[in-house]
């Protein structure tokens, strides 16, 4: 079966792998590939961080930073992440985000956060811990709700789109936002779409999930039915936000993301 395994302790020395390498979140890639390697020096690098992620198979993973100054190998090339949504595969997208994310804990944990102390890693488990007071420091993953709403308008079935001021220019897309301490998914799914657009939803129905590296979220993204009320636009948070037929949709996201994903399954359901 073809499913990653997460690990902190690495294979025997001289074992080829993917290593995904990283310059100020910038990710190298050999063309449209992640480098194989025996470790970074093969490449002329030094690594000021590293850490093993796992295995999928017979491949191990392997996350690493290099300073900001260095130089890039030659015929390879630095790519923003999000630029690479529809470029690499899949699975090796999800790996990249996976070690983003492990590699900037482990840059923002490197002093404990309680007593100032020095952290260093643990054995057993991929942590920080700080060896005065015992402070353990995991990985941080910041819970956000994404939602697909819907209702039944005049023309058929509808769906809410929206363009936030974070999104590129002319992109639409459905509501999201980060959950609150003590607050439920399905009561941040109902604060937000109060907050954002002004009305009420019902029928709130868990979706799937995705990690999101930017910077460390975890979506969670849930379907739901418009209830009551109009649009009443926060205009702080979003440029715009309209309902839309399947046949009159704006500029959405790409897949694989699973704002495009749900979207894509509205698209099938009103086409049946």
């Amino acid at each position: 079966m073809d499913t990653f395994t997460p690990l902190i302790t690495p294979p025997v020395a001289d074992t080829v792998a993917c290593f995904f390498i990283f310059r100020e979140r910038r990710l190298l890639l050999d063309g449209d590939a992640i480098p194989r390697v025996r470790n970074v020096w093969e490449l002329g690098l030094t690594a000021v961080s590293q850490h093993y992620l796992g295995r999928r198979n017979d491949q191990h993973y392997y996350a690493a930073e290099i300073g900001s100054k260095t130089a890039v190998p030659d015929g390879m090339a630095f790519h923003n992440l999000r630029g690479l949504l529809t470029s690499i595969p899949e699975h090796q997208l999800w790996m990249a985000a996976r070690a983003v994310q492990v590699l900037s804990w482990d840059n923002d944990h490197q002093f404990c956060g309680r007593c100032g102390t020095k952290t260093g890693d643990a054995t057993h488990e991929r942590a920080k811990i700080c060896p005065d007071c015992g402070l353990f420091s995991y990985p941080r993953i910041s819970p956000a709700m994404i939602v697909r709403v819907t209702r039944d308008g005049k023309n058929g079935r509808e769906i809410l789109l929206a363009q936030s001021h974070k999104h590129p220019p002319g992109r639409f897309s459905v509501l999201a936002g980060f959950v609150e301490p003590g607050e439920t998914l399905e009561e941040c799914v109902a604060r937000e779409i109060r907050e954002e657009v002004g009305f009420s939803v019902k029928n709130v129905r868990y979706y799937g999930s995705q990690p999101w590296p930017f910077p460390n979220s975890l979506m969670v993204a849930f379907t739901a039915e418009h209830d009551s009320g109009d649009i009443e636009l926060n205009s702080d948070e979003m440029v715009a936000a309209a309902w839309y037929t399947a046949d009159n949709l704006p500029n959405i996201p790409p897949l694989p993301t699973i704002s495009r994903q749900m979207i894509n399954d509205y698209i099938s359901a009103t086409h049946l």
